[in-house]
Order: structure tokens, then sequence, then C-alpha cells
């Protein structure tokens, strides 16, 4: 294994470096936070695909593929089909906002008023994401180094936050790049071919499985509703994914560097799926789906090769966790600190934006080590932060973006009611119940079109500052929302 661990040292020397460097050019909130929105099209789409694509899609996508065979490309796919909506349809009327935060685009629609309670739930998604990407470290460590969980998640977790605090957006950017490539070349170029030769070819997999594990509807039907509902519609919304939008350098970018990211997530899909089911060809009596790609990896990859991929899994983890730790320090200093303390605070009073920022990403960081160490089940810590984000945010947002009849108490009213359903029907239902996020959303859509025909419409003036910013033709400084408006 020595070779093995050397691979792994490089890589994990590698990230930190970059942390470095990133901290050099990290100058301003605008680098910080978002590199400086200069990123072209190569950057974009490597960096886009980064995040998306981390540990629930490389180990959860192989394990889905063991249980279910080709189907269970399903849940990777609809998150791909969810950046290819977001990047065709919305985003280059996002990056046109020049904006940090999601709460920050409802402050502009519709004047400054559901920037706090829009800004919790944001936080509280992007807070389990962190958390459960986090705690995958812990399984892949434990492949590595026979670590025990608490010191896996520690080890994975600190070099996460060190290079994350260091440079911010140019330090993740550049760590993605290149988690980017070693995924690419771990997963599809090695483990993908390797697995299939090791179970006999495509011909010896359908000899040895089910034929239900051929069928691309195999994993049923209302799974993949369910998948669309959460992971895509999800992905138009989360603070994680637009923050990336506001990175790249013009709308042009936006939208067609997203294109090519969706459409590496659709192939990644296929590839996890394929592998998976190669695992169950090789070794049909796991304990644990999930264990399908640690297994094939310790097994039957050569040595250096198995290094390789043990990295890229790791860069797939480590992607996810730093976008998700970044977004959740930029909603929690941004959208809670800044406009809760905008009313206490001296007006012209000067403060650092990039140290604040840093200290946010370190502060959040830590909390993220702590609960991933006391949480114990993963799927349902996600499953509420994705509940929460689409009942409570997704009709307000795009609302705000199709509809201008949609008013402030509209907006408000659906993030409310939207919640507050979908926390009462996991109490009722289960956590893991489908009819949370169903009812929640219908219940979030209805509050939304009710209140905003019943209340006068969003201000004119309001709307025109709107259009201006759609149409990027206000600059960034001039059109900031002020904290005093909450």
């Amino acid at each position: 294994m020595a070779v093995d661990y050397t691979v792994i040292v490089v890589y994990l020397a590698g990230m930190l470096a970059m942390g470095w460097w990133g901290m050099r050019r990290a100058k301003s909130k605008s680098e910080f936070l978002v590199a400086g929105r200069r990123l072209g099209p190569a950057m974009y789409s490597g960096t886009m695909a980064a995040i998306v694509l981390g540990g629930a899609s490389t180990i959860g996508g192989v394990g889905l593929g063991y249980k279910y065979g080709l189907s269970g490309a399903w849940m990777v796919f609809t998150i791909g089909l969810g950046i290819l909506a977001l990047s065709v349809f919305f985003s280059a009327r996002i990056a046109r906002l020049k904006v940090y935060t999601v709460s920050e685009m409802l402050d502009l629609r519709y004047g400054g008023r559901a920037g706090v309670i829009s800004g919790l739930v944001m936080w509280a998604y992007t807070l389990m994401l962190a958390v459960t990407s986090t705690i995958a470290y812990a399984t892949i460590f434990d492949v590595l180094f026979d670590l025990n969980r608490t010191v896996a998640i520690i080890l994975g977790g600190t070099i996460v936050v060190a290079y994350s605090t260091l440079g911010g957006m140019w330090s993740i950017t550049l760590t993605d790049m290149v988690q980017f490539v070693v995924k690419t070349i771990g997963v599809l170029l090695l483990l993908l071919p390797i697995a299939v030769v090791k179970a006999g070819g495509f011909s010896e997999m359908k000899a040895k499985l089910p034929t239900s594990y051929f069928d691309p509807l195999g994993i049923g039907g209302e799974t993949i509703f369910t998948y669309v509902l959460i992971y895509t519609f999800g992905m138009l919304i989360g603070q994680d994914i637009w923050q990336r939008v506001f990175t790249a350098r013009s709308d042009t970018t936006a939208k067609w560097g997203g294109t090519v990211a969706g459409t590496y997530c659709l192939v990644y899909a296929i590839a996890g799926a394929v592998i998976g089911t190669a695992a169950k060809v090789l070794y049909p009596n796991l304990g644990s789906a999930d264990d399908a790609f640690a297994t094939i990896v310790k097994a039957d990859l050569p040595v250096g090769v198995r290094g390789l991929v043990l990295a890229a899994a790791l860069a797939a983890v480590m992607s996810t966790s730093s976008g998700a730790l970044i977004a959740c320090a930029t909603v929690a200093n941004n959208d809670i600190w800044s406009r809760l303390r905008g009313a206490v605070r001296r007006d012209g009073e000067e403060h650092d934006e990039v140290k604040g920022n840093r200290v946010f990403i370190l502060i959040m960081g830590v909390g993220v080590i702590c609960t991933a160490i006391a949480l114990n089940n993963v799927v349902e810590a996600l499953t509420v932060a994705y509940n929460l984000l689409v009942g409570g945010l997704l009709v307000p947002i795009l609302g705000g973006l199709l509809w201008k009849r949609g008013t402030a108490h509209g907006a408000l009213a659906s993030v409310i009611v939207g919640g507050a359903a979908v926390i009462g029907l996991m109490a009722t239902f289960g956590i893991l119940a489908n009819e949370p996020v169903y009812y929640g959303l219908l219940s979030s859509l209805a509050a939304y079109v009710i209140v905003s025909l019943a209340t006068k419409p969003t201000d004119a003036a309001v709307l025109a500052a709107w259009r201006e910013r759609l149409a990027g033709r206000t600059s960034e400084l001039a059109s900031e929302p002020a904290p005093a408006h909450q």
C-alpha cells in the first residue's frame, strides 16, 4: 500500500498548497466569495461538475448500481438534469444579478423583506450538506489507513477547512479543478473499464444478474419522481450551486459551461451504476450496498491505480464539502449576521469583509466537523435539508424569476407555510417518506399564489430595478441590498 499512500499524501498536500496560493489572490470580498466573477468556460465547467458530484454521487451512486443495476443511475442523473435546466433556462439571468447569495436575489426581487428567514432555511440546508459530506471522510480514510471514524472526520474536515479558510472561492476553485481531473481519470477512465472487464463484460453481467438490473426504470417510477423533485429542483435553487454560477465571467460562460457540466454529470451517473452492477457480479453478498465502491477498489485494482481511484473518491467528497462550507459561511455572514447587526452598527463603520468571511468559514467549519462527529444518520440529515430547501424556497425563487405578480408577502408566506408543512409532515409520515416534499411543495405554491394575488403588487420601482439587474445594466456596488430594509 506504500505507493497508494504516497499518491494520497501528495494529493492532500497539493490541496493545502493551492489553499495557500489562493490566499494570495483573495484580496476583496468578490475575489474571496465568487473568485472575482472571472472564471472562463473550462474552469467553470470543471468546478461546477466537481461540486455537484460528491461522495453521495460517487460512493452512493455505485451503491445504488449494486442494489438496483443500471436504474441506480437515476439519482445522479437527476442531479445532471438539474444542472442542465439551471444552465439553459436560468443561469444567464442569475449571473447578471451580481449578488452573493440566493437571499440577496429575493431581496432585490421582492423589495428587501425575505432575507433573514430565507437565509435561515438556506443556512440549514448548506450546513447539513457540508456535514453529510464531511462524514463521508470516515469511509474513505477507513479504507486507506484503518482510522477510526472520529479521527477520519477530523483529518479530512481539517484539510478542507484549512484551504477554504485561506483562499475562499479561489482556493476552492483551484482544488476543484484538480479534483475534477482526478475524478475523471480515477472513476471514468480507470475504475469503470477495469470493473467491467473483471466482471466478464456486459454479456457475462447479463447472464449472472436478474433482468431487472438492466431495466432503466427498475428502481421504480415513484422513486424517480422523488429524485426529480428533490435533486433536479434542488440544483435550481441551492446556495452552493448559485455561488458557482456567480463565479462565471459572463452569462454565456454560465450557460454553456454549465451545460457541459450537466452533460458530464449524466455520463458520471451511468458510469457509477455500471460499476455498481459489475460489483454485484463480483461480490454478490456484501453486507451493505454502500460497501461496493470500497470493496471493488481494494480487491480488484492494481497498486498505484488503487491510490488514484481512492484519491478520486476523496476528491469527490472534498469538492462538495468545500463548496457547501463556503456557501454555509456566506449565508451565515451575509444573510443572517450582517442583517441582524445592521440595525445596531454605526453608519459608515468600516470592517474587513475578507477577514470577516474568513472567520465565518473557520467557525462554520469547526461546527461542521463537530456536528459530523456527533451525527449518525446521514441519509435522514440530508433528506431533512433537501425537503426544507425544496419545500420552503423553490416556489418563491422560481416565482420571482418567472412571475411578475409575485409579492414579498406571498414569498414570505410561501417560505413559512412550505417549511412548516415539510416539518409537520416529516413528523407525521417519517423523515424518509415522500409525502413531506410532495405536499410541502404544493402548500408553498398555494400560499405564494393566494397571498400574492391578495396583496398589493410589488412596487413598480422595485420591479424596474430588478429588470435592470436582470439585464446586467446596474453595477454590483450600486445595487447591493441594504440590511436596513429588514
